[in-house]
């Protein structure tokens, strides 16, 4: 069996839920808004899709200003209700009409969101890759069983 990698013309960045009430209660919230910019910054260098959601912005507000500044004009954030970004259809949309064969992701929680998301990309037939370092949850027992 072939082992995925990462390549440039086939894959897409996906920013979970870096929200503005959510930050300031996420284990290493700061390394992960750094982290993501990073992360961020070089999918916009190599040309990369990036989509962005936001779990239920009226009530946790919106993707936070250091994220919102590197992306620039690919702010466009999905709002969704579900757990998954794939429950908001126009991230999955986004990513059939792109040709993505794999997605880089970044965000919280690790445990619901970021691993709700994974794993119905993986259904969908992605290689998703995780960047451990931009991910995290409010508790980091939790974080670390998401990324298991």
């Amino acid at each position: 069996m072939a082992v995925p990698r990462i390549v440039r013309d086939s894959t897409a960045l996906l920013v979970v839920d870096i929200q503005e009430r959510f930050i300031p209660v996420i284990h290493d919230g700061k390394a992960v808004v750094e982290n993501s910019v990073v992360a961020i910054r070089a999918a916009r260098e190599l040309g990369l899709p990036v989509l962005t959601t936001e779990q239920y912005p009226k009530g946790l507000g919106v993707t936070v200003p250091e994220v919102v500044a590197v992306l620039g004009d690919a702010y466009e954030p999905h709002e969704k209700t579900a757990f998954s970004a794939c429950g908001a259809e126009p991230v999955c949309a986004e990513l059939r009409h792109s040709a993505a064969k794999s997605v880089v992701i970044v965000g919280i929680e690790a445990h619901v969101c970021v691993l709700q998301t994974t794993l119905d990309l993986l259904e969908q037939g992605y290689d998703v890759f995780p960047v451990a370092n931009a991910i995290s949850s409010r508790d980091p027992d939790n974080r670390t069983l998401g990324l298991e």
